[in-house]
């Protein structure tokens, strides 16, 4: 290795961090400082990546956890040659720059993953894991190696103490998963204090009783984290590997060194003096050597050779595999039949059962017309219904198989999840109750922000889980779930519907979908033909019963609940409308006219009826209406005697209706109707 160039590549990385912090007086000197040789290492000798292509299959993939530190990694790329000019290092942090503030998937040409909610970086890179080593499982062959690369995750302090990296940990450990190697930038501070003050572990001791390889080296010698690092590149031996890189925060401005200080941005008002220490001019802001241009320059040059060389064994590889070589370009351009729907059979018209087992139905449907779709589940596949029949378990022994065991981690599992779909190899879904959806959230969140089709399953959806009562009963989750920007929540009211929500989901390229499905059995409400009815899904909201008279009233519902407002209908007469809208987010995206065409402004005479916290339907029923919901928490009791007792019924159904009139001011004894 040539360690006298990168010592000096690495301050001038330093150099790069502390002139662009100092510039926006905003941002985390500390990581980018502290980790400089590690970068230096990574970049200039460990990593195999193309600049030029920076999705190339077989490329390593680094993830930045610590996405605070994003300098660190802007910086390292622009060195590398990749489409991250001086110029947007300068723009730090700027409007529409393309080094934002923490690294953001698709903004940045290198950057892997949306990071800087610490913790999620490290899940996505066991996704990134799992992705990989079920790619070299599923598409090599004897002859040919398309796929042996390797996971590589920068993390620190804030990564390590948050929950969902001891989950992804544990999982990566479990399955061994030894293309996967993490740097743990171990500095022993944190952002307000010493890092003893609230933690105390034994590092490699924890990491090792996980099943993985754990070695701690000097952060800052060349030599050391080189070998550490190819030696923990080479190891196939089924266990994950960690470096344990012992470093000095803010390293390079001597005044907040080694400090809670050397976090931030605090240290970059001390940046001249630094930039004289490390050897930088005075007279040259964001310098870069021509030294240091030209050892990447030849290291790019290096990497393309091996990019062609690879180029070459997959082309040949897909001439003699072609079945295989199909798959895999469907699963890269994320492929969905056209014809998704008719692949899914229509369900017989006496057909009655909960939507969680309707979606196994149609999940395995799905599996079968995508090879590249995989599943998984926290512990819950016998409740969830979503396992791929034939389709294996994914497992250190057979890691093709297409059904994930997450065990009960449903943070891990959600970004685990992001990390399958950022590789983009793979169709991501999990499954769980739906009240464990707040244990996903952040993940959910970023699934949304980056713009990644994964499937959530959530079931037991409602009041309607009846005996394990409040705690299990998520009367206000489906509306906290549909207040995230660019996440579609789907809740089917019947197995069509259910059909049409997963066709919905897999055309989805931009953004993760949920569905939420029931326990308890619903009919199928089979009135209308069944393209009609996924068809209404993928418009959000549709009429479910038309008027046979002059329209006076419009009912609106979802999910379980729709029946009730079926049977109200029948009830009210001829002038009553039914209005199902399984999907709020993609009705209200429709053309004005649609709406219109579905939910006439005419018409002021309206009631919504959902199992859930009434707020989100009041945009439809407007202040002349009502809305029938559940703002408060469940009840223990059998799910009729709840749904009952919290009035989702036919009978409150009408009783509302009657109500909007002043003829009827008190709703009727309940009934289970």
């Amino acid at each position: 290795m040539n360690t006298p160039q990168l010592a000096q590549a690495a301050n001038e990385a330093r150099g790069l961090a502390i002139d662009a912090i100092h510039a926006c007086s905003s941002g985390h000197l500390g990581l980018p400082l502290g980790c400089a040789e590690i970068g230096a290492v990574l970049f200039g000798q460990a990593l195999r990546y193309n600049p030029d292509a920076p999705k190339w299959l077989n490329r390593d993939r680094f993830i930045l956890s610590a996405g605070h530190g994003s300098m660190f990694l802007y910086g390292w790329l622009h060195l590398a040659g990749y489409a991250v000019a001086l110029e947007e290092v300068k723009n730090f942090r700027q409007f529409h720059s393309g080094t934002p503030g923490h690294p953001e998937f698709r903004e940045t040409p290198g950057v892997e993953a949306t990071t800087g909610p610490l913790g999620q970086g490290v899940g996505n890179a066991v996704g990134y894991a799992l992705s990989g080593k079920r790619a070299a499982a599923r598409f090599n062959t004897p002859t040919h190696t398309i796929f042996d690369h390797h996971v590589v995750s920068l993390l620190g302090d804030g990564c390590l103490q948050e929950g969902v990296t001891r989950e992804a940990i544990a999982f990566a450990g479990h399955h061994g998963l030894d293309n996967l190697v993490l740097i743990y930038d171990s500095n022993d501070v944190t952002l307000d204090a010493m890092a003893a003050v609230t933690q105390s572990e034994h590092t490699e001791q924890y990491f090792i009783s996980q099943g993985w390889d754990a070695v701690t080296v000097d952060g800052h010698d060349l030599a050391v984290l080189a070998v550490a690092l190819e030696k923990a590149m080479a190891d196939d031996n089924g266990r994950p590997k960690v470096i344990i890189a012992k470093t000095l925060i803010g390293k390079g401005i001597p005044e907040v060194a080694g400090t809670s200080k050397g976090h931030g941005e605090g240290g970059a008002k001390f940046s001249a003096a630094a930039r004289a220490g490390l050897g930088l001019p005075a007279d040259e802001l964001f310098h870069v050597s021509p030294e240091t241009r030209a050892f990447f320059a030849a290291r790019k040059a290096l990497l393309q050779q091996q990019f062609e060389a690879w180029q070459a064994t997959y082309e040949a590889w897909a001439e003699a595999n072609p079945a295989l070589a199909t798959e895999l370009t469907d699963g890269v351009a994320q492929s969905v039949p056209v014809d998704l729907s008719e692949r899914i059979p229509a369900f017989a018209a006496d057909y009655k059962d909960a939507t969680r087992a309707a979606g196994g139905v149609v999940i395995n449907a799905v599996a079968t017309a995508m090879p590249h779709f995989l599943t998984g589940s926290a512990d819950l596949y016998g409740s969830t219904k979503n396992y791929i029949t034939g389709g294996g378990d994914f497992s250190r022994q057979h890691y093709a198989g297409r059904n994930i065991w997450f065990g009960i981690r449903e943070h891990a599992m959600g970004a685990i999840c992001n990390g399958i779909a950022y590789d983009g190899l793979f169709r991501a879904s999990g499954a769980t109750f739906l009240v464990f959806a707040d244990y996903m959230r952040g993940s959910i969140r970023l699934a949304a922000l980056a713009g990644l089709p994964v499937t959530y399953i959530f079931t037991h959806d409602s009041v309607g889980v009846g005996e394990d009562g409040p705690t299990h009963q998520p009367v206000e989750t489906v509306s906290g779930l549909r207040v995230i920007p660019n996440l579609e929540v789907i809740r089917p009211a019947d197995a069509e519907e259910t059909a049409g929500a997963w066709v919905v989901a897999m055309h989805r390229s931009d953004g993760p979908t949920a569905l939420i499905l029931t326990r308890q059995t619903l009919p199928l409400m089979n009135e209308l033909p069944v393209a009609t009815r996924r068809d209404g899904v993928l418009r959000g909201g549709y009429i479910a019963r038309h008027e046979t008279g002059t329209l006076t009233t419009i009912l609106l519902s979802c999910g379980s609940e729709l029946q009730h407002a079926m049977a109200a209908a029948t009830e009210l007469g001829d002038g009553v409308r039914v209005v199902s809208v399984p999907c709020l987010e993609r009705f209200d995206r429709q053309s004005p006219e649609y709406r219109e065409s579905v939910l006439p402004q005419a018409c002021t005479r309206r009631v919504a009826i959902e199992a859930g916290v009434s707020g989100l339907w009041w945009k439809y029923v407007g202040t002349a209406g009502e809305v029938l919901g559940i703002d408060r928490f469940g009840i223990s009791a059998p799910a009729g005697r709840v749904m009952q007792e919290l009035g989702m019924t036919r009978n409150h159904v009408v009783a509302a209706v009657r109500e909007l009139d002043g003829s009827m001011k008190e709703p009727p004894e309940s009934s289970l109707s």
